[in-house]
């Protein structure tokens, strides 16, 4: 009898120490899953990155075929990038090993005839993919949006069907949440959001968006923009930029809880939410912050400062500590008061940007066009902590994991640390 008793709780401890290990294991993945990071902020607060980006920090680079703006997403050992040939008519995905560097998938998902116009400034393969465990969400537009199995790049899903004119090229990033994946069609005829089953692919929802753009002109009505779920209150807010205006959906349901409008078209920013307020950008210079507790049109009611003195049109803002930094497309580089976005300073950084800024302890890094990467002091005093350069230029935002800093170049990817 007492044998088996020992031998039982032995059994137990056995399973529990399994259990423990396995949740460890779990908690250990290291993830930058959508653009701009799990939270949409490019924030990476505890990261150690080394202070001056160059050749003498790269760990690993790995050239990268055709031309794709798109972010990289990172799970584990596997960064993943989606991809495009210059002509549009392949559309891929690809798998890097973050350790090494080695192409472990390089898999076409969408082949297409006759591709329609993309801006020489775009790209076919502009939006960031999206990544959980086990599945790579990887939309391209119109012309499709594509579930993909992490473990051998097999294809899951495919939807093809839901169609708009980007007339420049799409660029708006999908995002998860609670099973559902978001998706913006916000071209020059037609603008929609659609939520889909991410099991399935199915259309959970498909809302028509529904603003006063106040034209007839198409190109005045499209936009790039990348969506954030909030929590304000028990509600729980899918907030989507759009061409004039943003609206606020239930992200259950589709249906619209609040729209500010802003001006502007092109919007390709993600909204940040900090401190009750949500920083959008319109993509024409201008940014407005926004209480998101309304309903209706807020736009009279409950928008708490606004602004178009050098606003970022392309790259998205940072927030640390009450302060708002963003570097517009021509290399001006601006701190604000995120309470009333008063200018704490302003100064040229040079080169021309479209690229997002990252944080990581106590430091924003800029990547420029022209392959110039400049690293500032987080705070109320300007100070440039190092200015360099590498690579053939920036389009697409970075990613960091632990203390590795994931840098995608026109034609490369790199593994930067110390």
């Amino acid at each position: 009898m007492i044998v088996r008793i020992f031998s039982y709780v032995a059994v137990v401890v056995l399973v529990f120490a399994q259990l423990a290990f396995t949740s460890t294991l779990v908690a250990e993945v290291v993830t930058w899953p959508e653009f701009r990071g799990e939270h949409g902020d490019g924030r990476a607060d505890d990261a150690d990155l080394p202070t001056a980006i160059d050749a003498s920090v790269v760990q690993w680079k790995t050239a990268i075929h055709g031309k794709a703006w798109s972010s990289p997403v990172v799970w584990g050992d596997a960064i993943w990038l989606t991809n495009a040939s210059d002509d549009g008519k392949q559309m891929s995905v690809v798998c890097v090993q973050r350790t090494t560097g080695k192409v472990l998938h390089d898999v076409v998902v969408i082949e297409n005839e006759t591709p329609e116009f993309c801006h020489p400034m775009n790209s076919y393969a502009s939006p960031t993919p999206a990544i959980e465990a086990g599945r790579l969400y990887a939309h391209f537009g119109s012309y499709g949006t594509v579930c993909v199995d992490t473990s051998d790049a097999s294809v899951i899903w495919r939807r093809h069907d839901l169609k708009c004119d980007h007339f420049r090229g799409p660029a708006s990033s999908p995002i998860l949440h609670e099973g559902k994946l978001f998706v913006a069609f916000d071209g020059v005829d037609v603008q929609f959001v659609v939520a889909f089953d991410k099991d399935t692919g199915d259309t959970v929802w498909q809302s028509k968006r529904e603003i006063d753009y106040g034209t007839d002109v198409g190109d005045r009505m499209k936009a790039y923009g990348t969506a954030e779920v909030i929590r304000v209150g028990d509600q729980e807010q899918l907030v989507y930029p759009s061409a004039v205006a943003t609206i606020a959906y239930d992200p259950q349901t589709g249906k619209p809880l609040w729209t500010v409008y802003h001006d502007g078209m092109n919007a390709s920013a993600r909204p940040i939410y900090v401190n009750g307020l949500v920083l959008i950008t319109n993509g024409m210079g201008g940014i407005v912050a926004v209480r998101p507790d309304g309903t209706g049109n807020v736009t009279k009611t409950h928008v708490a400062w606004n602004s178009t003195k050098s606003v970022a049109k392309k790259s998205s803002p940072i927030v640390v500590d009450g302060l708002v930094y963003m570097v517009t497309d021509d290399g001006i580089v601006t701190c604000r008061e995120l309470e009333d976005g008063k200018m704490v300073w302003q100064k040229r950084a040079g080169g021309s940007y479209a690229a997002s800024p990252i944080y990581a302890s106590g430091r924003i890094y800029l990547f420029s066009i022209e392959g110039v990467i400049t690293t500032l002091k987080a705070g109320r005093e300007f100070e440039v902590l190092a200015e360099t350069e590498l690579g053939d230029g920036f389009m697409a935002s970075p990613a960091v994991v632990d203390d590795q800093l994931i840098l995608r170049s026109k034609s490369a990817l790199y593994s930067i640390a110390k």
